[in-house]
């Protein structure tokens, strides 16, 4: 009997929906076939932090049925995105002495000095996430990407540890499993959401994503390669839908009407009157200014914006990156939000969808799920194909693709 292909799942969860991508390896060719992809309103989730893990369960569990039904199979575990301000990162340092007595470096040399790099003072309450490998040092001589093999005495790695608030993480777990899902593995969403819209290229030269959600915007900058900064910021889309309420004197759902709808992140123009029937049958129409919609949605987008530039200003790459910025998330779907974005951070912009995913289509929406799913295809390739290992979240098998540099390369 013919083995069934192996099917990988991502699962996204938002502030305003539990986003769900289910995909397999093209039996032809290079890339993934997007098998689903929905959505589904969540709840227990606060500026990406699972605060109420039963209502996030009932949720994911919706999301994971209609998955189910649409695929055809039983799905049993999932890659998930962890997000919120609570998630910060950290440079460290490892250092160890090669073990064999011909100096050759072994996987076993670069597994210790890895594990030396993570041993850090963390409180009680926090716990790594991931460990991001940036270089080896061999013998003093720093800019070594894979150090295995090379020849040597004293082995050092310069790593970026990115870390969270222990409850927070577990609340996610929590959440995956009483809605029917094992957790494979965790990933700051921002990190996924590179994984499925940055090329090999942008990451050498030097780029940042941005991705804007509807709880929280996060930041992520690579440079030769690496990820060499993360930031969260505790404002997103959601933040715009309150102006408007605010600033139009209307309900909720009206301004979310009105910014799907009529969005615009730089108005020009003579101003125009836009009505709005929420509930036509009490014929109860309001009229609202496009202009100020427009005002009111530049602001708190420009924000955001600024936020990640004083970011970048803080690592000193302000203006100092050859392939820009990269914004992707459902924040960045308004009208004109890539060109308010060119004048605030003074380098080219783009719009990142995901990559490698046919019947597809390209939604910023869905980057984080596609990047937790081909991070995850990524784990599993290197592991020979077998399906996934449970050797521990954060560890294990991404480990093994990490020590190569290998995890996000298209």
């Amino acid at each position: 009997m013919a083995k069934s292909p192996t099917i990988i799942t991502g699962l996204d969860i938002g502030t305003s929906s539990v986003k769900i991508v289910v995909a397999q390896k093209k039996a032809s060719e290079d890339g993934l076939e997007t098998l689903h992809a929905g959505q589904v309103f969540s709840r227990g989730v606060r500026k990406g932090i699972v605060v109420d893990a039963e209502a996030a369960a009932r949720c994911i569990q919706e999301a994971v049925k209609n998955a189910e039904l649409a695929v055809g199979r039983r799905l049993q575990g999932a890659y998930i995105s962890v997000g919120g301000s609570h998630i910060f990162c950290t440079p460290s340092h490892g250092l160890v002495s090669v073990s064999r007595a011909d100096g050759n470096i072994s996987e076993e040399d670069v597994t210790r000095v890895l594990q030396a790099a993570r041993t850090i003072s963390l409180s009680s309450n926090k716990e790594i996430v991931d460990v991001y490998p940036r270089e080896f040092v061999v013998d003093g001589e720093s800019g070594v990407k894979d150090a295995l093999g090379m020849k040597g005495v004293r082995l050092e790695a310069e790593v970026l540890i990115v870390a969270g608030f222990s409850p927070y993480l577990k609340n996610s777990d929590s959440a995956v499993l009483k809605g029917g899902m094992e957790v494979l593995n965790r990933m700051p969403a921002v990190i996924a959401s590179a994984a499925a819209t940055l090329n090999d290229q942008q990451k050498e030269l030097g780029v940042a994503i941005l991705e804007i959600g509807a709880g929280i915007s996060n930041l992520a900058v690579y440079e030769e390669g690496d990820l060499v900064h993360m930031a969260v910021f505790p404002v997103g889309s959601a933040n715009i839908t309150n102006d408007l309420a605010i600033g139009l004197k209307t309900d909720v759902e009206t301004a979310e009407l009105l910014k799907v709808a009529k969005g615009n992140c730089l108005f020009k123009g003579a101003d125009k009157k836009i009505k709005i029937d929420p509930e036509p049958e009490k014929n109860n129409a309001k009229i609202f200014s496009q202009r100020l919609i427009s005002k009111i949605i530049q602001e708190r987008v420009a924000e955001i914006y600024d936020l990640a530039n004083k970011e970048l200003k803080k690592i000193g790459k302000e203006k100092k990156l050859p392939a820009g910025i990269v914004l992707t998330g459902g924040g960045v779907k308004l009208a004109q939000a890539d060109e308010l974005a060119k004048r605030v951070f003074q380098l080219t912009v783009s719009v990142g969808v995901p990559r490698g995913f046919a019947n597809l289509e390209p939604d910023p929406v869905y980057s984080t799920a596609c990047g937790l799913v081909a991070a995850g295809w990524k784990e599993q390739e290197e592991d020979g194909g077998d399906g996934p290992r449970f050797g521990g979240i954060g560890q294990g098998g991404w480990e093994k693709v990490k020590r190569f540099f290998k995890i996000f390369i298209p």
